[in-house]
């Protein structure tokens, strides 16, 4: 896939909470446009495993931060292979599970994390075309976006899907994301939050399909084809 990325500049910004369709989503657009794909997500999972692993306190900010400055992080844009690397080992199932889960809001809070993080994602979205997803891409990592989304759902469907996912109790699976949510929109640096000039998305009753096929209409509203 590196290799059939089209040229041309056209950065695709994909906000919102977990469950909300936002890794499908950029995932298809990504594909249909010949880009590269950026799980900004994945990255602060990536550094939370390689803190949990090395035993810092999670409420010690600089030896979280320490920690992050020292990670060998390395991440696939390939929207077909996705791969994650922490110091030369793949993590790509390990960091989604319940303990990388449970601890990455309070990573991704600590600033010199964001600092460190949202540097390398806007060197990652400098040239070509990519779709990036997170929570304040559209904000803060690419403000200038050819296009910026922010995708929702309503509570109950965003737990449904998560946990059809993982696997998981869905009552313990809504009581984690209204955490997250919790955490993530109240942080200080860099919070969860819907740019200004963001299209808002409602997935809670229309499909893959549907979203992506919006999406596709906007950029050639804005110019940009395939």
């Amino acid at each position: 896939m590196e290799e059939n990325v089209r040229t041309g500049r056209c950065v695709v910004a994909v906000d919102g909470p977990s469950g909300s369709g936002k890794s499908t989503v950029s995932r298809r657009l990504a594909i249909d446009l010949g880009a590269r794909y950026l799980d900004t997500g994945a990255m602060y999972r990536a550094i939370t495993w390689a803190v949990l692993r090395s035993g810092v306190d999670l409420a010690d900010p600089s030896a979280v931060a320490k920690v992050a400055g020292e990670t060998d992080l390395r991440i696939g844009t390939d929207p077909e292979g996705h791969s994650v690397t922490v110091d030369g080992v793949h993590v790509e199932a390990e960091i989604r599970g319940p303990e990388v889960t449970a601890a990455v809001s309070a990573v991704a809070a600590v600033p010199a994390v964001r600092s460190l993080l949202v540097t390398r994602q806007r060197d990652l979205a400098a040239a070509g075309r990519i779709v990036i997803e997170g929570r304040d891409i559209g904000a803060v990592v690419a403000p200038h976006a050819d296009l910026k989304v922010y995708l929702t759902a309503s509570p109950a469907t965003r737990a449904a899907r998560r946990s059809a996912e993982d696997a998981t109790d869905v009552g313990a699976t809504a009581a984690d994301l209204a955490r997250r949510d919790r955490l993530d929109s109240t942080r200080k640096a860099d919070p969860l939050v819907q740019a200004p000039d963001a299209v808002v998305l409602d997935t809670t009753e229309i499909g893959i399909d549907q979203v992506v096929a919006r999406l596709r209409e906007l950029l050639a509203e804005r110019g940009v084809s395939r």
